[in-house]
């Protein structure tokens, strides 16, 4: 039996997915076929229900659809209906659509298990209040941090998070800023084009580990920009990549998979 998955995004031909769950149904020995689909926003419900009537088993999304998907989903995790953006869904026996979000397990579990970096009590900021970051919200909360600050350029869009989450979760301006936080994600677009986010080096000190929530085979612009100010550690978004890929493999299959091979394969792809 081939299970017939897919990733839907605008543009979508760079995906590593199809070569990760492809890897992890090589672990279990399941077939699977996986498919890159590049829907326009106009078209994505159209081409995922049709997916879906063709047999489709599940199927993942990413940029500019996770908003979309979670308004088709027919029932929701509570994780989607915080995050209000899925980047799994679930075809269930009925044919009902479960939408899940896995980006922010996914990204706890890279930092924790992967890089080995302590959350708890600690001083974090995350920069950006889009989708990405408020898909990982949640979870970062859960790992009780001392303080959990939200910067975005444009204020209001982070004070409208820090309300829907509560404490410690805190908008803060650019003045308002701390100095030397233990942990800085990034979660904003600007290192997709090269750019780094408009925030003061004071943030980062010598204990100071960054987390670009991108991928790349190089070194992305805002980690350059941390090293550069003194930062202790960073890292891309590849292994958050990979375990948000396991999550929803196990929810389409409720089976384990090992992520640690699939992260050195990708590495030595790039």
């Amino acid at each position: 039996m081939i299970h017939q998955l897919a990733v839907f995004g605008h543009p979508v031909a760079h995906s590593k997915s199809p070569l990760i769950h492809q890897a992890f149904a090589s672990q279990v020995g399941l077939n699977v076929s996986y498919a890159k689909i590049d829907a326009p926003v106009s078209a994505f419900e159209h081409q995922a229900r049709d997916f879906v009537a063709a047999g489709g088993r599940g199927f993942n999304i990413t940029v500019p659809h996770k908003y979309a998907a979670f308004q088709l989903a027919d029932e929701l995790s509570s994780q989607a209906q915080h995050a209000q953006a899925v980047n799994t869904i679930t075809v269930l026996p009925d044919g009902r659509l479960r939408g899940d979000n896995t980006d922010g397990a996914g990204l706890v579990t890279d930092l924790h298990n992967n890089l080995g970096w302590t959350l708890a009590a600690r001083r974090i900021l995350v920069l950006g209040a889009g989708g990405a970051v408020r898909g990982v919200l949640l979870n970062l909360l859960a790992t009780e941090p001392r303080v959990l600050h939200v910067w975005n350029r444009t204020s209001a869009t982070a004070t409208s998070l820090s309300a829907h989450f509560g404490e410690p979760l805190l908008a803060v301006s650019t003045e308002a800023l701390e100095s030397s936080y233990d942990v800085v994600i990034n979660g904003t677009s600007a290192g997709l084009d090269g750019r780094v986010p408009a925030i003061p080096a004071s943030v980062i000190g010598p204990q100071t580990r960054c987390y670009d929530m991108v991928y790349s085979n190089t070194t992305t612009s805002f980690n350059a920009w941390c090293l550069t100010h003194g930062a202790a550690a960073t890292s891309d978004g590849l292994g958050m990549l990979v375990e948000q890929a396991a999550l929803a493999f196990s929810l389409w299959f409720e089976r384990q998979v090992k992520t640690q091979p699939v992260i050195q394969l990708l590495r030595a792809l790039t």
